[in-house]
């Protein structure tokens, strides 16, 4: 499997690629998706959403894994970091490809093992863990490849946990019948 991470940012966007599986995957390139703060918003948004599409394109990934928001001070900047996850999607969805979304917390918890590690922590992990001998960076771009290892540690766990009989059953009969919902 070919995972696509993108840690998602105004005017720095992070992205990283590798291959394989739970147990064995390697790097394939790394890199940043960089705008000007000096250009407008909408201009910037613009260059990230064709940066992503051509990574999609010469990459050719099976998903794009995308680093969640997380919580801002500053609501201005947690609405302009929305809408740079807002393109990202967009050019992941246009080329069809499968969207993975995984928390801040949850990627640093599975790279480093705790969920409140600094981005140094991050950045060696994952250094570590692809068999590097110098760490990726910029930070963008080691945190995109942390969302992409998390993709291939969660998503192999998910092909392995199978659903419950009743559960697959209940799946069934919803998909056969799209007006009656699932119980919460």
């Amino acid at each position: 499997m070919r995972v696509l991470g993108i840690d998602p940012g105004s005017e720095t966007t992070g992205w990283g690629v590798i291959e394989g599986d739970a147990r064995r995957y390697r790097l394939v390139d790394f890199g940043t998706v960089r705008a000007s703060p000096r250009e407008r918003f909408a201009a910037r948004l613009l260059k990230i959403s064709e940066g992503v599409e051509g990574l999609i394109e010469k990459f050719r990934p099976d998903v794009c894994a995308v680093e969640e928001a997380f919580f801002a001070v500053n609501p201005k900047t947690a609405l302009k970091l929305g809408q740079v996850r807002g393109v990202v999607l967009l050019a992941a969805e246009r080329a069809r490809v499968e969207i993975a979304e995984y928390a801040p917390r949850l990627v640093k918890q599975t790279v480093v093992g705790y969920g409140a590690a600094e981005k140094q922590q991050v950045q060696e992990m994952v250094r570590v863990l692809l068999k590097q001998r110098d760490a990726p960076a910029p930070f963008d771009a080691s945190d995109a490849l942390a969302v992409a290892v998390t993709h291939l540690h969660h998503a192999g766990l998910q092909r392995l946990i199978k659903p419950a009989p009743a559960r697959a059953k209940l799946e069934a009969l919803l998909a056969a019948n799209p007006r009656r919902r699932a119980p919460r």
